[in-house]
């Protein structure tokens, strides 16, 4: 039969080849020993197999680490000849495991989760304490198979194999029908893919498991109550991301950002403070002076600061375009002061109340009869010595 896709296995054939199976038999156990491999997905990745020879002692023909293509275990096999003597199956289970079933020789981390598989092929009793040894096997967590041909002692092999014993004990009454073992072991080692599709109800990932399957979910979703569909997480809850300052959430999964001021890192995690008066991150004309995260404008000396809070004007253009005509409120004289200007007027006249106009000035005196006759006497004076002069002149 084909090959099918069995789940990864480190299986080891252990076969009698004591005295009393004859050479005839025992080339029929090689070749139930190749149709099995035949069924197998035999590779380094998928199945690897074993070979075990023993009667009075026990000879490990090949082990887990030698062969990873069905040709080469095949020939193998067909050079695979007969120990005589004995019938020391308990020895062949504990070499097994001290021998066969160790990472050295082959076997596959525990971590790797991959079943560890015997399959005991015998015709006799054993001649040894096998009850022990295979419940120290089992213990191991080594799955025990006993097949049993012709005169086998049937609760021997029940001794020897784990349970549930109906699933893990075979018969035959020849070697000359062993192979007929060869479909029933394919349809144990054999599970159906039940995560193919069509075969499964999960919403996003499959899982295998012993025949079974579980479900799973992308990352950013979780799985629901039903445990078939998934529903997509925020991920930017506290604890779900490692952003420093800002997280965005992006379809199940996120982004990173930073607060105004700060700026990614290149880990694009983290964030670092920006210098805001750093060239282009600033509107002022002249002076960016920094005030933690935010800036003010200064302007150099010699100007001022314009009202928009960005610009700088020169002072000395101040003080002349203050009191430029249509620059100010002033009636009749504009004062600059500092870039500003005060109000005044002609002499003569006050300013107002308004403090922009002006009034022409009251002057009153107090005049004494005795001071506006001497006034009078001048006057009078006055006209007579222009008089003289006048005739003088004629003269």
């Amino acid at each position: 039969e084909t090959a099918c896709k069995n789940r990864p296995l480190d299986l080891v054939f252990i076969i009698d080849s004591s005295r009393s199976v004859r050479p005839e038999e025992f080339e029929k156990v090689k070749i139930f020993l190749s149709k099995m491999i035949d069924t197998l997905d035999v590779g380094e990745r998928t199945t690897r197999v074993a070979v075990m020879n023993y009667a009075s002692t026990v000879k490990v023909e090949f082990p887990l680490r030698t062969y990873f293509d069905k040709a080469s275990m095949k020939e193998a096999i067909s050079h695979i000849e007969p120990l005589s003597a004995g019938t020391m199956t308990g020895l062949a289970i504990q070499t097994a495991m001290d021998e066969v079933f160790t990472e050295e020789m082959g076997t596959r981390p525990a971590t790797f989760n991959i079943p560890k598989v015997v399959i005991v092929v015998t015709d006799g009793r054993p001649q040894d304490q096998v009850q022990d040894v295979a419940a120290s096997a089992r213990s191991a967590g080594i799955e025990i198979y006993a097949v049993g041909v012709d005169r086998a002692d049937m609760q021997s092999l029940r001794i020897m194999a784990s349970e549930p014993l109906d699933e893990h004990v075979f018969y035959v009454e020849t070697y000359g029908v062993i192979e007929k073992l060869t479909s029933k072991f394919r349809e144990t080692f054999c599970a159906v893919d039940v995560c193919a599709p069509g075969r499964h109800e999960c919403d996003q990932i499959c899982v295998s498991n012993n025949g079974s399957y579980v479900c799973e979910c992308y990352e950013g979703y979780a799985l629901n109550p039903d445990k078939k569909t998934c529903s997509a997480v925020d991920v930017c809850t506290p604890g779900r991301h490692d952003c420093a300052q800002v997280c965005l959430s992006n379809d199940g999964s996120y982004s990173c950002d930073c607060f105004e001021g700060y700026t990614l890192n290149p880990d694009k995690k983290t964030c670092s403070a920006v210098d805001m008066c750093a060239p282009g991150r600033h509107d002022c004309e002249q002076v960016c002076v920094r005030d933690d995260l935010f800036y003010t404008c200064d302007c150099y000396q010699g100007y001022t600061l314009n009202p928009d809070k960005k610009t700088c004007s020169s002072k000395s253009r101040l003080l002349t375009e203050v009191c430029a005509p249509g620059t100010h409120g002033c009636e009749q004289v504009c004062v600059s002061n500092d870039g500003s200007y005060t109000r005044d007027c002609y002499e003569g006249s006050t300013l107002n109340p308004d403090e922009k106009t002006c009034s022409r000035a009251v002057t009153s005196s107090l005049v004494t009869t005795e001071e506006s006759c001497k006034c009078e006497a001048i006057a009078a004076l006055q006209d007579s010595v222009t008089s003289r002069l006048e005739a003088l002149s004629t003269k």
